[in-house]
């Protein structure tokens, strides 16, 4: 518990840095937000005025930053300048989006990549270790946005398979539960459209699933083969073990410590990373929410979204050195 609390502690000047960077950063970022809302419109100096004043934009910079962190520890991000509403309550209706999208893209790439990094380190420079490094190493090197317009000109204009956005139809909408529409549709007991949120969901998963799949791939296989060369490996089959316990009970366990520190990381990149995915997408997340605020300049949407964002990943990487004691009681906090 003591290390436990120390490792907490530790993630408050991580936070911190992150937030100071992230307030000089939309502060230091060309663009007025009052001009950007008014427009073309002929206001006069004083609406100008008024309205920035408002957004407690005539303040000075340090005296704003001291508000941003003072309303951060309370969990207040203060007005939306566009949507004129609190930034959580705005950032509250787009998450639930950007996590369903991430925990399927995430099932996905481990259903992919942990089989396949298995049997490539198993029978490794056969031509299933062959294919299967190749294929990481293309899941790698496409870019996002380029995989999804293709997925989309395949299975959606050519074959007329998949829808091209959104995350479910207006004739199959249902009440919110959890916000997770493959979760709601279930426990509603509404089967088609459950059916119809899969379809929405599978392009975008697929495209956001592809680099973690590869990346996470070349890491289990890397590690196993590894570990296959390890001594006690090497008894457990001296002992007469089958192959398939000494793989799945000796050899994998030890083998997926790396995986879980990448898988974390990816993780944290896949609600990160996932604006360009939800923009070619029509996803409405937080995604793509980000990216259009970043364009109206919505300085306090901007800033809580990325405090967000790095929350996360801190969370995540100590979810990994926890679970490392699990797969490994040698290893400490």
């Amino acid at each position: 518990m003591r290390r436990l609390l120390e490792r907490m502690i530790g993630l408050v000047p991580v936070l911190l840095g992150v937030s100071v960077i992230v307030f000089l950063m939309m502060a230091l970022t060309p663009g007025d937000p009052v001009e950007i809302m008014l427009g073309d419109s002929r206001s006069s100096p004083e609406q100008e005025a008024a309205l920035r004043h408002d957004m407690g934009l005539d303040r000075p910079i340090g005296e704003r930053f001291v508000v941003f962190i003072g309303n951060a520890v309370r969990g207040e991000f203060g007005l939306s300048f566009f949507h004129r509403r609190p930034v959580i309550d705005v950032i509250a209706e787009r998450l639930p989006a950007t996590i369903e999208l991430t925990l399927v893209a995430l099932i996905l790439a481990l259903l992919v990549a942990i089989p396949l990094g298995v049997l490539a380190a198993v029978r490794k420079n056969t031509w299933l270790d062959r294919l299967a490094t190749v294929g990481s190493l293309l899941g790698v090197s496409m870019p996002g946005f380029w995989v999804g317009i293709l997925l989309i000109l395949l299975f959606s204009v050519k074959l007329g398979w998949l829808p091209v956005s959104g995350r479910i139809g207006y004739s199959a909408e249902v009440p919110s539960i959890t916000g997770l529409l493959l979760i709601d549709t279930l426990l509603l007991g509404r089967l088609d459209s459950f059916w119809q949120a899969l379809r929405h969901i599978a392009l975008p998963a697929i495209t956001l699933s592809l680099p973690m799949a590869a990346v996470l791939m070349r890491v289990t296989r890397s590690s196993m083969l590894e570990v296959l060369r390890t001594d006690y490996v090497l008894f457990a089959e001296a002992k007469g073990l089958s192959r398939r316990r000494v793989i799945g009970l000796h050899a994998l366990k030890n083998a997926l410590i790396p995986t879980v520190t990448v898988a974390a990381l990816e993780t944290g990149s896949l609600l990160g990373g996932n604006m360009i995915v939800e923009t070619v997408f029509g996803w409405p997340g937080l995604g793509r929410l980000v990216v259009e605020a970043i364009f109206s300049r919505n300085y306090p949407l901007v800033q809580a979204a990325v405090l967000l964002y790095a929350v996360t990943y801190v969370l995540l990487n100590f979810i990994a050195d926890l679970l490392y004691t699990v797969l490994n009681p040698r290893v400490r906090l």
